[in-house]
């Protein structure tokens, strides 16, 4: 065999392998995400800018999470970058990203026992240097709003 088609084959592989593992961890944090969203759920986050009529001490909380982008849904992106469509990769990165955040900033408000978080908003900043511009880099999102603690 020649030596390029061995390095192809094996790269294929390494591709595959990388794609299935990835997956599994994804949809593992995805389940914990899942089940930490169900334990949080009582304390309520909206986009409302204006807290009720009662009497409320007003907290700023925020969660921030950075999501590194993997080698092997890189090479997806730029496959898909080629032919066009969706892509699905980075949407459930930045969905994971974004869920983490506001889950993170909802576990802040919940030790200050908090009722209510209003004003809630999302930033997302691309996080890029000249060594990981080609390969995607990073994601940081940041979620902040407004605690109503009685």
């Amino acid at each position: 065999m020649n030596i390029y088609l061995i390095n192809i084959i094996i790269f294929i592989g390494l591709l595959f392998l990388g794609i299935f593992f990835g997956s599994l961890a994804e949809k593992k944090h995805f389940k914990k995400i899942l089940a930490r969203e169900q334990e949080l759920n009582r304390l309520a986050a909206a986009s409302t800018r204006l807290p009720p009529e009662e009497k409320y001490q007003q907290v700023l909380v925020s969660g921030n999470v950075v999501v590194a982008n993997d080698y092997f849904k890189f090479i997806v992106a730029s496959l898909k970058g080629i032919f066009g469509g969706r892509l699905n990769t980075y949407e459930s990165l930045l969905d994971r990203g974004r869920r983490e955040a506001i889950l993170r900033m909802k576990s802040k408000a919940a030790e200050m026992n908090a009722e209510l978080v209003i004003n809630v908003k999302l930033t997302t900043t691309n996080l890029t240097s000249q060594n990981t511009q080609n390969k995607g880099g990073a994601v940081e999102i940041f979620a902040y709003g407004t605690a109503l603690v009685r």
